[in-house]
């Protein structure tokens, strides 16, 4: 019985991780699109930013926001939940991202 509790447990402790709405590289962010950094579009986007698209390591969020906690009414992400690298565009880029499920 303890070991079934104990390897429920662990398999519950990544979701738990998620739930408090952190990533690994910071908050999880809700965003309308997610690119290729090398698309024309988001190309163009940052060059008006100054970013090198070559500098950008994964793919562009594309107008984010935060998402605080999992759950929450008013705090649910309809379009692509994300984990990225560098948020501090004032949500309209954010870079290094990686798709993520917070269906699970």
């Amino acid at each position: 019985m303890f070991a079934r509790l104990s390897a429920a447990l662990l398999l519950a402790l990544p979701l738990l991780a998620r739930a408090d709405g952190q990533c690994n590289t910071g908050e999880i962010q809700c965003c309308n699109s997610v690119q290729n950094a090398d698309s024309p579009s988001i190309t163009g986007v940052l060059g008006l930013l100054g970013i090198a698209a070559q500098s950008v390591t994964g793919q562009v969020g594309v107008t984010c926001n935060p998402i605080s906690v999992i759950g929450i009414n008013g705090n649910s992400c309809t379009a692509q939940p994300v984990c990225c690298a560098n948020n501090s565009f004032n949500g309209i880029v954010a870079l290094g991202c990686t798709p993520i499920n917070i269906n699970a």
